[in-house]
């Protein structure tokens, strides 16, 4: 398990200071990429913890924490999607492939471990990541668990889209904000990862260090966002049609995420003057700027939002882009 990042020690003694006074059921809500399921799990095991050290966190030595460190903590589950819980590639027999959702039955599953006591006498403990994987069926059955809870249970929900989650879940929990940290902190991390050009990777997630040292590492994206970065800065120049061919075997939310970036560069250009994706480009995006219209922007962008709902099952990508990237080009026609 990670140990704290540096941007999170505020969280964490907010966190302590709830310890007094726990709900039942907590929301850890923020950006993705920032650290919030590592922070969870470290509360998780510091609340099961032994003889917890005197910064709160878990002493890693006693029993409680050699068993969840071994994933086998009698008073702990963690609840996610069989695609974050079974290794990248891997198949389900007969050949399907591990949902992304959080099912009905792994919430009902945990009816047994909610209504015993404690095997070592304290608290048990639910994380449930990422919350809004669950499915209608699986939100409705985590209520029920919410709306009678038994004593010494600790509900820990982690989440960057609350907005997706059942009104009556939310008003059920405390909500917690996990701050995105700032520029300067997670790119002074990120260098010491070793990553070259941390600021400029940094800007490219919207200032998610944990995302930004993924792409990083992986190159995932890399190669499409350097195409498209060539040919968006140029639109009159621009082929759409020779472009979205270049691209078609390339995911296509990686290229929609590079366009909803710089697309807010522009309006942000138009509007205030300053750019936050790519601050080198400031100078070419502010002159293009001031060829768009802020009302054709702003559809564009909405069209944007609805593309990467999309993004994950197109049924041609070639024309998927092919469409995005004549509907940007039009934006400066004349």
């Amino acid at each position: 398990m990670k140990e704290l990042y540096p941007w999170q020690t505020e969280s964490w003694q907010a966190l302590l200071e709830l310890r007094a006074r726990l709900p039942h059921a907590l929301l850890l809500k923020g950006a993705q990429g920032i650290g919030k399921l590592d922070l969870a799990m470290n509360f998780a095991q510091a609340m099961l913890c032994e003889k917890p050290k005197a910064d709160g966190t878990a002493c890693r030595e006693c029993n409680s924490c050699r068993w969840f460190e071994q994933d086998s903590h009698p008073d702990f589950r963690l609840i996610q999607p069989d695609a974050l819980s079974t290794e990248e590639g891997d198949e389900k027999p007969g050949g399907k492939k591990p949902s992304r959702e959080i099912s009905v039955d792994q919430i009902r599953d945990l009816s047994s471990f909610t209504n015993l006591s404690a095997h070592c006498g304290g608290y048990r403990v639910v994380l449930i990541h990422p919350t809004e994987a669950m499915n209608n069926n699986a939100a409705n059955s985590l209520l029920k668990t919410l709306e009678e809870p038994t004593d010494k249970l600790l509900f820990l929900l982690v989440t960057h889209k609350p907005q997706q989650l059942l009104p009556t879940i939310l008003s059920r929990c405390l909500s917690f904000t996990v701050h995105t940290p700032t520029r300067e902190t997670g790119a002074d991390w990120l260098a010491q990862q070793g990553v070259k050009n941390p600021e400029q990777a940094l800007a490219q997630t919207g200032f998610a260090p944990l995302q930004a040292l993924g792409w990083a590492e992986s190159g995932e994206g890399a190669e499409e966002r350097s195409i498209l970065l060539g040919a968006i800065r140029q639109p009159a120049k621009m082929d759409a049609l020779a472009l979205a061919d270049s691209l078609q075997r390339s995911a296509p939310v990686y290229v929609i995420h590079c366009l909803q970036q710089w697309c807010h560069d522009l309006a942000s250009a138009k509007l205030a003057g300053v750019v936050r994706y790519f601050p080198e480009q400031s100078e070419e995006l502010i002159k293009l700027a001031g060829g768009v219209s802020s009302v054709a922007l702003m559809r564009f962008q909405k069209d944007l939002l609805e593309a990467r709902r999309a993004a994950f099952h197109p049924l041609n990508p070639k024309l998927f882009l092919e469409s995005l990237l004549l509907a940007y080009r039009q934006l400066f026609a004349v």
